[in-house]
């Protein structure tokens, strides 16, 4: 069994050393002009992902400038709400108190 596991394994070797000198002989460009093309399209990706970037972080920008509007509004819900209980509290124990003075 050991055996037959490190002849696959001499194969995979042999066919990756030929794989790799067909690669070579066929490539359609010298290395220099493949270099610059794998850096120009890294130069690419690059600006890409920093746009792409730059579009993320507006976009968020613009939700939390909503979250910050939202968050406002309920403030001054709630506020308005306290405020009215506390009236409507107020002029209760107001009238009650004169209400019961004069029984």
């Amino acid at each position: 069994m050991a055996d037959r596991d490190s002849g696959g394994f001499g194969w995979f070797l042999a066919g990756l050393g030929v794989g790799a000198v067909v690669g070579i002989l066929y490539a359609p460009s010298a290395g220099e002009e493949t270099r610059e093309a794998l850096r120009s399209k890294a130069q690419e990706g690059a600006e890409k992902a920093k746009e792409q970037a730059k579009k993320v972080k507006a976009q968020a920008g613009e939700w939390a400038d909503k979250g910050r509007n939202v968050v406002s509004q309920q403030k001054e819900q709630i506020r308005n709400a306290y405020e009215a209980g506390r009236d409507v509290y107020n002029e209760t124990t107001a009238t009650g108190s004169s209400a019961s003075k004069n029984l």
